[in-house]
Parts: structure tokens; C-alpha cells; sequence
């Protein structure tokens, strides 16, 4: 499921998962190693055209995770060991993006919210397939708990 298919579902959690994913420009990417361990790898979202994406450097571990085994899971940044800010997480599994004018879209949205460097260079790029989403919230000293799965 894209992220505008889960922001018609669940409107208030998908903006609030936005809001956190996107609040540091970095979220923590959850992939599977070769030997079945897990690799927790920093990487920028995007939020454009009804889709989270992921872009990554060409041929970098956490990418190569992604084409051998697709399930992975986003988790936002957390500063402190309350994680007072909240934490949203995604599931879901790592769509490959192989057209060109999609890619160059991405290359044209991403320079627009960092600075990339000119000219053509080799990336991977990755569309998240939702298959959940959880949130935590820390309301006084108690956690609210928020989850939604696809279908």
C-alpha cells in the first residue's frame, strides 16, 4: 500500500507518522543481512507523489539488503531515552523504482529539500509498500500505543 492509500485510511496517524519520519531529514532503515541479521542504516525519506521513497548510494549494503530481501522497517529518529518526541515505525517492504521520469521526479523533489550534487550519478531508489504502521506517544508518563495494518 502507497502512503497516500494509508493517509486515506488513517489520516491522523499517516500526518503524524509524517511530521516524525520527516522532523530530522533521517530515518533508521531495518533491513536483513545475507546471513538473516539485521542492519539498522541511516537513510533520507521522501515524501512526494504519494509515496515514501528511500534513496540510497549505489550498490551500498543496506540497498543490496533491499534487492535480495525487501522487508524492512523505518523507524524515526529518537534523541532521548523517552523518545518524548514520539516514535513512528513503518513495515512494509522496499519497492525497487525503475522508471526513468519517476526517477527523475524523485532526483528533482529530493534537490529541492537538500542540497544534492549536480550531474548524473547512479542511485538506487526504493518506494515503500506499506504493510503497517505504529506509533508511540508519551502523554504525561503513560504511552498511547496507535497501530495500523493494511487490508
Amino acid at each position: 500500500m502507497t502512503w497516500q492509500e494509508f493517509a486515506q485510511q488513517e489520516p491522523e496517524l499517516a500526518a503524524l507518522g509524517q511530521e516524525r519520519l520527516d522532523r530530522n531529514g533521517l530515518v533508521l532503515l531495518a533491513t536483513l543481512r545475507k546471513n538473516g541479521w539485521p542492519r539498522i542504516s541511516p537513510v533520507e525519506p521522501l515524501f512526494f507523489n504519494g509515496q515514501l521513497y528511500l534513496g540510497m548510494m549505489w550498490r551500498s549494503r543496506k540497498a543490496l539488503d533491499l534487492l535480495r530481501d525487501a522487508r524492512c522497517s523505518i523507524h524515526n529518529a529518537v534523541s532521548d531515552r523517552l523518545a518524548s518526541e514520539g516514535e513512528f515505525k513503518v513495515y512494509g517492504r522496499a519497492v525497487e523504482v525503475t522508471d526513468t521520469a519517476e526517477r527523475q521526479s524523485y532526483i528533482k523533489a529530493m534537490s529541492e529539500k537538500i542540497d544534492l550534487p549536480s550531474g548524473d550519478m547512479e542511485f538506487h531508489c526504493f518506494a515503500i509498500d506499506m504493510d503497517s504502521a505504529a506509533a508511540n506517544t508519551l502523554v504525561g508518563e503513560e504511552f498511547k500505543h496507535k497501530v495500523w495494518h493494511a487490508g
